[in-house]
């Protein structure tokens, strides 16, 4: 983008008013030196506002094609490079003249600029090996787990996150594997909330390999309903009572009793239960584009309510916390449900943490020096 501002004045001036215009445009010339640190901070605003944004809209409309079985499409920005440039030029002549007084004398000043701000963005699509590790690839157990050691609420990291813990399901509205939860499971995540809120869910996580890892249960001086609440989480699980160190690994089912087989989700997995309660237009359902929503559950409870609650309306809405606009309709998040923009927040964590291993290459990009 290009800005080009010029001024020029010709004809005679006063000794004064030529005093003045030189300082003038002195001090415009000294001014633009500082265009670099103030670039910085602009554009660093910006840029990070519209990332973070369309972060939001992509996650969220790829949400939206999966109800309708639609292929998503991840596009990263892998670099922002801006690139600016400022030139200034100030011009001044003068003439005088011996002659006649009708000759008269005369002076000339001018100044021109150019401001020049050309930025290159990369854009690298998710395809292949990574696409896999991203959106196929069940989360670690142990990543999990880190989740939660790191203060994350226990029972909507697992409600989100898992599909079993040693054998007790969580429940799925994947039209492909629509279950119902096990009421064990309901139980499992109000017994671990109320022991986390007690600041009485002491665990540290050694890592043994890629594959198990160490749970280490800290023992702590707790209330006998504290107490009654950790019993009955090793009942549901059928762990040892007395066992102080828990295997931690992924599985549908344990092989001892000291061991957490948790059979995670990946990232697509999880954005598909959150499709299947979005709120589809009815013209959609009846004319069969869309997935059907998932049953009601016989014993309803209020744990199989919508994670995240996903709107849609033909008109723009007006208080979104994020909206995206397909086929004709506008799909929102409403910025004054605050646990749905939690539970939104979390799956965008969710979706950085899914990338494991070394990260490929990003294109070489050369840029010149202005």
């Amino acid at each position: 983008m290009d800005h080009d501002f010029s001024a020029a004045r010709t004809g005679p001036l006063p000794g004064c008013t030529r005093q003045i215009a030189l300082f003038v445009i002195a001090c415009w010339v000294t001014g633009c030196t500082t265009m670099g640190p103030s670039s910085i901070q602009r554009d660093r605003t910006d840029y990070s506002a519209v990332i973070a944004t369309t972060w939001k809209e992509q996650t969220l409309l790829n949400i939206v094609k999966l109800r309708y079985a639609d292929a998503p499409v991840f596009l990263e920005v892998s670099s922002v490079i801006a690139s600016s440039a400022m030139q200034s030029q100030v011009n001044f002549a003068a003439s005088w003249y011996s002659g006649l007084p009708s000759d008269g004398n005369s002076q000339a000043i001018g100044a021109s600029g150019v401001y020049t701000d050309r930025p290159t963005i990369s854009y690298t699509p998710l395809s292949g090996e990574k696409f896999s590790r991203y959106l196929l690839q069940p989360l670690s157990p142990a990543a999990v787990f880190s989740l939660i050691q790191a203060g994350y609420p226990i029972d909507r990291v697992l409600q989100l996150t898992t599909s079993a813990v040693n054998g007790v399901y969580n429940r799925s509205t994947s039209p492909s594997r629509f279950r119902a939860a096990d009421p064990r499971f309901y139980e499992l995540l109000e017994a671990f909330r109320r022991i986390q809120r007690s600041e009485s869910l002491g665990m540290r996580i050694n890592q043994r390999s890629s594959d198990e890892s160490m749970l280490v249960l800290i023992p702590r001086d707790v209330s006998d309903d504290v107490e009654n609440d950790r019993r009955k989480v090793r009942k549901i699980l059928q762990l040892n009572p007395d066992a102080s160190e828990l295997n931690l690994t992924f599985g549908m089912v344990q092989r001892y009793d000291t061991e957490v087989a948790l059979l995670t989700r990946s990232m697509s997995e999880i954005f598909v239960e959150l499709a299947a309660t979005i709120e589809v237009p009815p013209a959609h359902l009846q004319e069969g584009r869309a997935n059907p929503a998932p049953a009601t559950p016989e014993h309803p409870s209020p744990w199989d309510e919508p994670l995240v609650r996903i709107h849609s309306s033909k008109e723009r809405p007006i208080d979104a916390h994020t909206a995206v606009r397909y086929r004709d309709y506008w799909f929102w998040i409403d910025d004054r449900d605050m646990k749905s923009k939690s539970e939104f927040l979390f799956v965008l964590v969710l979706f950085s943490l899914a990338e494991t291993g070394v990260t490929p290459q990003t294109p070489v990009i050369t840029v010149p020096a202005n």
